[in-house]
């Protein structure tokens, strides 16, 4: 595996974007994994969407080609000393963006995401845009 998909990722392939779905379809399946972390939040927003169970369905479908990836032992550390690094510094970022960088790190991935703001903050990260790029 080489990506590890941010949740704005996801959202805009399942939307149709252009450029997203090109690099997506340039990657093979084994590339490319979906934190746990980003399920979670993918199906926070079907449950409050007009259509929960045709929403639903689309992100079933998404997801199904990819890995799905449980938070485990070696991301949580990760996760925590990341946290540490940037509170004493005085830039934290949203925990659940903490989350998906330190389980990129710990799986030593690149991570996908057009939220580049907070995530260039994380030393040692890999970062690409495929929406912006």
């Amino acid at each position: 595996m080489k990506y590890l998909l941010d949740t704005n990722v996801c959202i805009r392939a399942m939307k149709g974007d252009p450029q997203v779905t090109a690099r997506l379809a340039q990657a093979v399946p084994d590339d490319c994994g979906v934190s746990m972390v980003s399920v979670f939040e993918l199906f926070a927003g079907v449950a409050r969407c007009r259509d929960p169970q045709g929403e639903g369905v689309k992100v079933m479908e998404f997801l199904r080609p990819l890995h799905l990836l449980p938070f485990d032992w070696d991301s949580a550390l990760k996760t925590a000393t990341i946290r540490w690094e940037l509170e004493k510094i005085g830039r934290k970022i949203g925990p659940y963006d903490l989350q998906l960088a330190g389980q990129a790190l710990a799986l030593d991935v690149t991570l996908v995401s057009h939220n580049l703001r907070e995530f260039r903050r994380v030393r040692g990260l890999r970062v690409e845009d495929w929406e912006g790029a």
